[in-house]
């Protein structure tokens, strides 16, 4: 579904990806793994079109590269950034009504399934979103980002801060896109959850793929691991 060959991204005169190859199918979690500053947040930006790149990004076998960040989305590519990005003088359900494709469309997410995944936003429904804990907010962005329907969801750091409980709780969510048949790129610094879900693993290092393979493969990798993962 998702393809992208060389790709090359620049903040000003930075240049950031060097070359980025690779590719997520349909209905695959793929986990984009790799330390701070390595190039992962900047690849998700430069799918959805907020840095300066150049290269191939193809949707669908669509060229993208070039598109304003709405025309990719409405393509059906949703993305859900680090900073969470909730409107919080607006209540949950407000929220989750401003990521909702229109009507009529035959989208596969309804507001009872974003709060039968998570029952804690129905009982927050029309809670201000900014009063909501850590744990809360993530919930809300992956639920608003879903009511837009999109085949491929792009997810950067989503158990960051959050407690083991919710971790565990992301990570069945993420599998339920699956069921669904929705692609997952996860963006995540915890091994634990991304080697436990994702189908392939994709390891960046200074703005390049330097590991492509199966988790086993990962496991079985100890160099890898050692010299662009663990701290």
């Amino acid at each position: 579904m998702l393809k992208i060959q060389d790709l090359h991204a620049y903040y000003g005169k930075s240049h950031v990806l060097h070359g980025v190859s690779f590719d997520v199918g349909q209905g695959e979690i793929v986990a984009l793994l790799g330390r701070n500053g390595s190039g992962r947040s900047t690849t998700a930006k430069a799918i959805m079109g907020l840095v300066d790149c150049n290269g191939d990004i193809a949707w669908k076998g669509q060229p993208i590269q070039g598109r304003k960040p709405f025309e990719i989305a409405h393509l059906g590519i949703g993305y859900v950034p680090e900073n969470r990005d909730i409107f919080p003088k607006l209540t949950v359900e407000q929220n989750l009504l401003l990521g909702q494709k229109g009507k009529g469309t035959g989208a596969r997410w309804s507001f009872n399934d974003m709060y039968a995944m998570f029952p804690r936003l129905k009982e927050r429904q029309h809670t201000e979103a900014g009063v909501l804990s850590g744990g809360e907010q993530q919930m809300l962005t992956l639920c608003r980002t879903l009511m837009g329907d999109p085949d491929l969801i792009i997810i950067d750091e989503p158990t960051e801060g959050l407690a083991p409980k919710i971790v565990a709780l992301v990570g069945e969510y993420l599998q339920k896109l699956k069921s669904r048949g929705v692609s997952v790129l996860l963006i995540e610094q915890k091994l634990t959850i991304a080697m436990a879900i994702s189908d392939r693993a994709l390891v960046m290092g200074h703005g390049s793929i330097v590991f492509q393979g199966t988790p086993d493969s990962l496991r079985a990798d100890p160099y890898t691991r050692k010299e662009w993962l663990e701290v």
